[in-house]
């Protein structure tokens, strides 16, 4: 019996899955592997981890793999995709291709059909394919300059908007460190003071970390949690209509509807992201067709792993 083996590879945590021909036989998630963000060390410990956990889980050997597919973000960097293909060859002896994330959350979600994608994870980016195979993006450019709408974007876009709050306050800091998305920031840093979030804001801090944080703020009322999630969500969607507008003009009759799908830990968890989400795209662009289902994207790479080689698409 031949075995196939899927990753997704993010910046937050790493999700192996095992499979034969038809189904899924073991899964595994270990921390992350985003090799741009973490390291090799460090991305090394995770894939190694998952790897072994899910073949466990499968009660096969790792040497039983016949064909692997990694999907993970900055794939592009020949560099990187040989690193992260090295790794796994270490205790993958099949054979192993390494793709953008972007590419197995598009199998998972349209097989080889059209349709656009938009992932919020730890990073953000929006993709798409027409019905003759040309691509488009949007986003996705790096933590520090782009990933709208991301759990990076959101925690560092919460932290700004605190200490905004306390620059326009009248009476002095007292509301705002009291508020509950001041706390849940502080708690999430553990850090004491809204001296520290500044100091820890402007120290290589994880951004990422903090959106459960903004999260339940959120649930707890808090206006500027709020506030910071809706925007986030009207981010995802300008990404997407700007990957629509490239692939689906306007006129075009080649889909009566045009296949949307969401990827990612933010669309996952925050209700209110994928409400502001959905209602702002489909003002933006109403032939988009929104799944509510939130794709697992290592079951395309599963998929892919079971297709062999990804055919290269033609980019406009």
């Amino acid at each position: 019996m031949a075995y196939y083996l899927g990753i997704d590879g993010g910046g937050s945590k790493t999700t192996c899955a095992v499979g034969d021909e038809s189904s899924i036989l073991g899964t595994a998630t270990a921390g992350p592997s985003n090799i741009t963000r973490v390291g090799e060390v460090r991305a090394r410990e995770s894939l190694h981890q998952a790897i072994q956990e899910a073949c466990a889980a499968a009660r096969i050997d790792p040497e039983q793999v016949q064909r692997a597919c990694i999907g993970v973000a900055g794939a592009g960097r020949d560099e990187a995709a040989d690193t992260i293909r090295q790794i796994a060859a270490e205790i993958v002896p099949g054979e192993i291709e390494v793709v953008g994330d972007m590419q197995i959350a598009m199998a998972a979600a349209f097989g080889t059909g059209p349709g656009v994608i938009v992932i919020a994870g730890t990073g953000s980016i929006a993709c798409g394919r027409d019905a003759l195979g040309r691509t488009a993006r949007a986003g996705g450019w790096g933590f520090a300059i782009s990933d709208e709408g991301s759990a990076h974007w959101i925690g560092r876009d919460a932290v700004s908007r605190v200490l905004r709050a306390i620059d326009e306050e009248n009476d002095g800091q007292s509301a705002v460190e009291a508020s509950p998305l001041s706390r849940q920031l502080k708690a999430a840093w553990k850090i004491q003071s809204l001296g520290d979030l500044q100091r820890a804001a402007n120290s290589n801090a994880d951004f990422a970390a903090l959106f459960p944080a903004v999260f339940a703020a959120a649930e707890a009322g808090d206006g500027l949690a709020k506030s910071v999630l809706t925007q986030a969500g009207m981010e995802l969607a300008r990404l997407v209509r700007t990957v629509t507008r490239r692939l689906f003009a306007p006129d075009s009759a080649s889909l009566a509807a045009i296949p949307l799908a969401m990827a990612g830990g933010v669309f996952r968890h925050s209700p209110l992201v994928r409400k502001v989400f959905c209602n702002e795209i489909c003002q933006l662009d109403s032939r988009v067709a929104v799944s509510p289902q939130i794709v697992e994207p290592v079951t395309g790479a599963v998929q892919m792993a079971r297709q062999g080689c990804a055919t290269p698409s033609k980019k406009k």
